[in-house]
């Protein structure tokens, strides 16, 4: 698989999510009476190549795109009103429309970005790929898919978050969670904290990765009722980190994701375990984080941790 990710992965998993959860809401637009040469200015300004033309009361009337600019520079009219040169046939995307909608639409037409509008056709934000690849898990730094179709996704050679291959033989790091043994419980992150200071990474990282992994290793041996694995893969801007379990999977996510809540059972509790905060410690020591899961099949938690700078770790 090459570096390009592609955009029908991203659809196929975060499918329920519309036009008005990841599109850029502050967008620059401009009047029908400006000059084209104002655009060509705002452009510059901007570094876009399009702006979406709207009307006095913000209803979407045409785009003004790069192919535009250079038809006037060629035909020097660059003075004329963008009314006279716009592209008035705008292919738009609807507010409500759902990610493998507006994927198809991507595909389809090939632009690189899309005007979003409401049932008025008023103009409320506008779509990019990047708003697709990388708006996705800003604004949804935790995703919960549960969802029959998806029990093939789980244990997948590819990353939830960037959609590029990883396979687990090649993984730096490896830890099988013994889930029988509790008093073994953040063995594995303590390894993975051994391995990422030998490999020269900085302590923020080892910290951030070490909780986040103990929180996750421990959800393991709380409700799986079989085997679990820790893997860590290493790339010149990120560390990621993947736990897999085939347990019982997260039934109630909205539920798990508030402070305190737990479903162990008091047993567990009496061990030291089961205090409700696995899931918000994950998300609160990692950069992105995805959890994917399907009841009475398994979880699988992908973990993301940013490097400051260019500079590359250690081999």
């Amino acid at each position: 698989m090459n570096d390009k990710v592609d955009l029908a992965r991203y659809a196929n998993l975060f499918e329920d999510i519309r036009a008005a959860d990841i599109m850029t809401a502050m967008v620059t637009s401009l009047p029908p009476d400006k000059k084209m040469s104002h655009a060509k200015e705002m452009m510059n300004i901007k570094r876009i190549s399009g702006i979406p033309v709207v009307d006095a009361s913000c209803h979407l009337i045409g785009i003004v795109t790069v192919e535009d600019i250079i038809h006037a520079l060629e035909f020097n009219r660059l003075s004329e009103p963008i009314r006279n040169m716009m592209t008035r046939n705008v292919v738009t995307i609807h507010l409500d429309d759902h990610l493998a909608s507006i994927v198809n639409t991507f595909e389809k037409h090939h632009y690189g970005r899309f005007p979003v509008v409401d049932d008025n056709n008023v103009l409320c934000g506008i779509i990019s790929r990047e708003d697709i690849l990388d708006g996705v898990l800003e604004k949804f730094n935790l995703i919960y898919v549960h969802d029959q179709k998806r029990i093939s996704t789980l244990n997948s050679e590819y990353s939830i978050i960037t959609g590029k291959k990883l396979t687990m033989d090649t993984a730096e790091f490896h830890y099988n969670i013994d889930t029988s043994d509790f008093d073994a419980a953040g063995t594995g992150a303590v390894l993975l904290k051994t391995f990422l200071a030998n490999k020269g990474y900085s302590s923020e990282i080892i910290r951030r990765a070490g909780v986040a992994a103990y929180e996750a290793e421990t959800n393991v041996i709380i409700h799986s009722h079989g085997s679990g694995d820790i893997y860590c893969f290493l790339h010149d801007d990120m560390v990621m980190v993947r736990v897999l379990d085939n347990g019982v999977g997260i039934d109630n996510m909205e539920m798990a994701m508030k402070e305190g809540y737990s479903t162990a059972p008091d047993y567990i509790r009496e061990l030291g375990f089961g205090a409700g905060m696995g899931i918000t410690n994950m998300k609160r020591f990692s950069d992105k984080l995805v959890i994917l899961s399907e009841k009475n099949v398994g979880t699988q938690v992908e973990m993301i941790y940013y490097l400051p700078g260019p500079a590359t770790p250690p081999a």
